[in-house]
């Protein structure tokens, strides 16, 4: 899926790539919906509650965290 199609887009937890709306609605805990044109902060987000999360708490958790870029 294209970055900048409008209503945001989904990213795996565990890859780091961008998937498919379909595959994000069907795995929630591993997928994070992405603003249409969010910018960056350097800080890593639970897939699973969407709140930003510490380095730390990142780094326990591998496949349910990403880093926003």
């Amino acid at each position: 899926m294209a970055k900048g199609k409008s209503g945001g887009s989904y990213r795996s937890a565990i890859s780091g790539r961008y998937v498919t709306a379909k595959h994000g609605k069907a795995s929630p805990r591993t997928t994070v919906k992405e603003a249409a044109g969010g910018g960056s902060t350097g800080s890593h987000r639970s897939a699973v509650s969407g709140r930003f999360v510490s380095e730390r708490y990142a780094k326990t958790h591998p496949k349910t965290t990403v880093k926003e870029s």
